[in-house]
C-alpha cells in the first residue's frame, strides 16, 4: 500500500512493515540544481548560470528536507528567473521552501528580524550568543551545539525584541511556532500537529524556532483530558533526542506556571532574566525609537529622560515616545523635551501598577537565572 499518509486497523497492524523514502541528500541536490543549470545554458545558446561558490552552497543547504520534484521546481524558479544564482534569491527560496512545509499553520515563517542595535540592554545575552554562533552552524569537536535559551522576564522588556535578533545577528531564518492554533479537539491530533511542525522546522534547519509565552501552551489543568500533559512530553524528548540544527528560543512571563522538567538544567542551555533597563539601557532606548521616527537624538537631553523614566519598561519608554509626539503634533510644534518629560510624568508603568509581584519575580530570578543585560 502507497500513501503519503497510511494507518493500518489494529487486526493488519501487527503484520505489515512500514517504509518511509528518505528525502534527497546534499548530493543528489547539487546533481539536480546541475541539471536544471546545464539545460538553462542549452537553452541559452551555452551560457553559463552566474553564481558563486558561496551562494551555490547556500542555496544547497536551503533547498534541504524537499522532496527531489520540490528541489527541481525551486531550482528551476530561481535559475530560470535571471540566469543567475544570487544571495537575492535566498530569501525567495526559504520563503517557498516554508510554505511547502507549513501547510498547518502552527509554524509561521517571520520575514523581518531585528538587530541588536535595535534593541537596548541585552550584553550578557549578545555576548553568550557571539560565543556560540560558530559552533551552531559549523560543529566541533568537542563542543556541543547549543540548544535553546529561556528568556523569562518582566513584560514589556524585550523578549520577544531579543528572540527576533538572536536570528538576527546569526542571519538564520526564523520561525514562531504558534500554540494557540496547535490544539484539536480530537484526541491525538494536537500531538501529531505538534510532531509534524518540529519535523518542518528541522526541515528548515539550521534555523531559529521561537515559542513565544510558552507558558500558555503548557499550563494546562485537569479539563484538558491529559492534552498538555502528552504536548509537554514530545516537546521534552524531541529537545532531548534531536541532533538538527534547530536552535530554541521559548519565552515566558509566569515561571511558576512553567513544569519543573522544562527548566531544569540541560533542557535549555541557559535561562536568562530581561529585567527593568537599567540607566544606560534606557538612554539607548530612547534613542533607538527617536531615530526609529526619523529624529536625530542629539537634539534631546537624553540622559534626562533616562533618569525620570526608572522603573519604565522598553515598551513603555517607547510608547512614551509615541504620545509625545501625538502631543507636539497637536500644538502644531516640533517635538521637545518637553513633550516627553510630560507624558513620562503622567504615565504609570507596569513596575508602578504590579509593584509587587513584579519584585516577587525579581527576587525569584536574582539567585535562579543569568541577567540578560
Amino acid at each position: 500500500l502507497l500513501s503519503h499518509e497510511l494507518e493500518l486497523p489494529k487486526e493488519l497492524s501487527n503484520f505489515s512493515a512500514s517504509f518511509e523514502l528518505s528525502l534527497p541528500d546534499k548530493s543528489i541536490i547539487k546533481n539536480i540544481v546541475r541539471e536544471t543549470a546545464q539545460q538553462w545554458a542549452r537553452e541559452h545558446a551555452g551560457q553559463k548560470v552566474k553564481t558563486s561558490r558561496e551562494s551555490f552552497e547556500r542555496l544547497i543547504q536551503n533547498l534541504s528536507g524537499l522532496t527531489a520534484a520540490e528541489v527541481r521546481r525551486l531550482a528551476h524558479n530561481v535559475i530560470y528567473d535571471d540566469g543567475a544564482i544570487s544571495e537575492n534569491d535566498l530569501p525567495r527560496v526559504m520563503k517557498a521552501k516554508y510554505e511547502l512545509l507549513n501547510k498547518d499553520g502552527v509554524l509561521h515563517f517571520e520575514y523581518e528580524t531585528e538587530r541588536f542595535s535595535d534593541v537596548g540592554g541585552f550584553k550578557r545575552l549578545k555576548g553568550w550568543l557571539e560565543q556560540r554562533e560558530t559552533v551552531f552552524k559549523d560543529s566541533k569537536p568537542g563542543l556541543d551545539r547549543p540548544k535553546g535559551i529561556l528568556l523569562l522576564g518582566v513584560q514589556g522588556c524585550g523578549k520577544s525584541l531579543a528572540a527576533k535578533a538572536t536570528a538576527g545577528v546569526w542571519n538564520l531564518p526564523l520561525l514562531r511556532f504558534d500554540f494557540g492554533t496547535l490544539f484539536n479537539k480530537y484526541h491525538g491530533e494536537t500531538e501529531r500537529n505538534l510532531r509534524e511542525s518540529l519535523k518542518a522546522a528541522e526541515a528548515m534547519a539550521p534555523c531559529v524556532l521561537w515559542i513565544d509565552e510558552i507558558e500558555k501552551g503548557l499550563s494546562g489543568d485537569d479539563n484538558d483530558s491529559g492534552t498538555s500533559k502528552r504536548v509537554l512530553g514530545t516537546l521534552l524528548t524531541w529537545m532531548a533526542e534531536r541532533e538538527s540544527a534547530v536552535f530554541l528560543v521559548a519565552t515566558a512571563n509566569d515561571i511558576t506556571a512553567l513544569p519543573p522538567e522544562l527548566v531544569r538544567k540541560g533542557r535549555f542551555d541557559e535561562i536568562f532574566f530581561v529585567d527593568l533597563p537599567e540607566l544606560a539601557a534606557r538612554k539607548n532606548i530612547f534613542e533607538i525609537h527617536l531615530r526609529k521616527r526619523g529624529i536625530d537624538p542629539i537634539h534631546f537631553n537624553v540622559a534626562e529622560l533616562a533618569k525620570q523614566s526608572a522603573g519604565f519598561s522598553g515598551a513603555e519608554i517607547e510608547q512614551c515616545v509615541v504620545s509625545a509626539l501625538y502631543s507636539a503634533h497637536a500644538q502644531k510644534t516640533e517635538l521637545l523635551d518637553e513633550h516627553l518629560l510630560t507624558e513620562i510624568g503622567y504615565s504609570r508603568p507596569l513596575s508602578v501598577v504590579m509593584a509587587e509581584k513584579i519584585a516577587h519575580l525579581r527576587a525569584w530570578a536574582a539567585e535562579r537565572t543569568v541577567s540578560a543585560n
